[in-house]
């Protein structure tokens, strides 16, 4: 996979973005599509040095653009000393090649970019796994383009096969063996994964995880509500490894919260094939937080791009919590109101100043009822570690310390339920 940069040896690379206006498309969405795509260029450390779009019915097989504008942009970067050209729709091998004839310098569509950056933030070995399977893939039919120095084939009787051929088959079967090496290992994680949930399970503490756009403040959230010290960065794509933490809620009851990878319009589905071992802690969830930048400008877009990923996964027909997070960030009481009228379950917070978490706990405590025993205990006074337990994993409902023993009325866990049946007067 071709980098956009390398701290230690490179200096910072000089890019130039290209949108087509699609039939389908409206110049709007275009311009939207590209400050994306430099939002994106800018994470994986480049210098955006210029812009240019062309409106076109559909795209030109050899150059997507059509060839006249790209002999244009070509000339223009050269003039601006451009190291690399990023295209905002993803580029066939051939285009790619004719690109860089054309151009004369590095061209990459927005999946190499995305996945470039996926590559500088993984940290964990999963996640480096999953990223080198969705570039490995993405590479696999692009080979072509990285031999062009090895003889071709002239075609014709007795002229098949040649150097070049037996070169490309030779790296397709070494990166197609890397592939199913990659697929198996992580097939061990998928089950490692489901080895763990199974061990939370056994508590019987329910699941949400945290989704939403790239950069909505899903780890700030995370850090705010469990204390976890996961990377909170203004940059897309800050975390890509999932993160999982204990959250006790104000009716003394355990959940688990997990943070997952943030989703992006024009998500390859190569990244969403090979981050499906992370993506499964979204399908096992008993409830979506899905958490909304309500500041951007084009809040319902990013809605509803993680709405056809969440199709894409299978999680559609999970329960779902609307967050509009970053509400410190505007004054608009009616802008907030519109979309809680839009969304009848949901909050809106601050993940970063606090404000709306109480809310958003007692919706959590609404929303997330495990399964509890109902049961009346009555308890020496002086059996103060049983009584302190109690209130450490049960939700008490009523408590009477008159008289000889204690009496209360709690919700525990029926896990824990033993623990205090010595105590249990009856079934509530």
């Amino acid at each position: 996979m071709k980098s956009l940069i390398d701290n230690a040896t490179r200096k910072t690379e000089r890019v130039f973005l290209i949108g087509a206006e699609l039939k389908s498309r409206t110049h709007w969405d275009v311009e939207d599509s590209l400050a994306e795509l430099s939002e994106l260029a800018l994470t994986a450390g480049a210098e955006i040095v210029g812009q240019g779009t062309q409106k076109i019915e559909k795209p030109t097989a050899a150059t997507y653009i059509g060839p006249g504008k790209a002999q244009e942009l070509a000339q223009r970067c050269k003039a601006d000393g451009v190291d690399t050209v990023i295209f905002d729709d993803d580029l066939s091998a051939a285009q790619g090649r004719n690109l860089e004839k054309m151009f004369e310098c590095k061209i990459l569509d927005r999946t190499q970019l995305i996945l470039d950056i996926f590559a500088q933030r993984a940290r964990t070995r999963e996640g480096r796994l999953q990223v080198e399977l969705a570039q490995l893939e993405h590479l696999l039919p692009r080979l072509t383009r990285y031999w062009t120095h090895l003889s071709r084939q002239k075609g014709g009787i007795g002229m098949r096969g040649g150097e070049g051929e037996t070169q490309l088959e030779a790296d397709r079967r070494k990166v197609q063996e890397r592939i199913d090496r990659l697929r198996s290992e992580l097939e061990i994680v998928r089950k490692q994964r489901g080895t763990q949930r199974a061990g939370r399970q056994r508590n019987l503490w329910p699941l949400a995880s945290i989704v939403g756009y790239t950069n909505a403040g899903k780890s700030t959230l995370l850090n705010s509500l469990t204390g976890a010290a996961v990377l909170a960065e203004d940059k897309l794509f800050a975390t890509l490894d999932p993160t999982t933490r204990r959250l006790c809620l104000p009716t003394n009851q355990n959940v688990l919260l997990s943070d997952t990878v943030g989703f992006i319009r024009k998500l390859p589905h190569g990244l969403v094939e090979a981050f499906k071992a992370t993506l499964e802690e979204v399908v096992q969830a008993d409830l979506l937080l899905h958490v909304v930048d309500l500041s951007h400008p084009h809040a319902d877009e990013h809605i509803v791009a993680v709405d056809e990923v969440l199709k894409e996964i299978g999680a559609d027909k999970k329960p779902v919590l609307m967050v509009f997070n970053k509400i410190d960030k505007f004054n608009e009481t009616p802008l907030l109101a519109r979309y809680r009228e839009l969304y009848p379950k949901s909050v809106g917070i601050s993940a970063k100043t606090g404000e709306g978490m109480a809310d958003l706990m007692a919706e959590l405590g609404v929303s997330l009822k495990p399964v509890r025993e109902f049961v009346e205990l009555r308890l020496p006074h002086g059996a103060g570690q049983v009584i302190a337990r109690l209130h450490s994993v049960a939700q008490i409902v009523e408590r009477d310390f008159d008289g000889p023993d204690a009496r209360f009325k709690a919700r525990i866990p029926p896990h824990l339920l033993s623990e205090f049946a010595p105590y249990v007067v009856q079934e509530l």
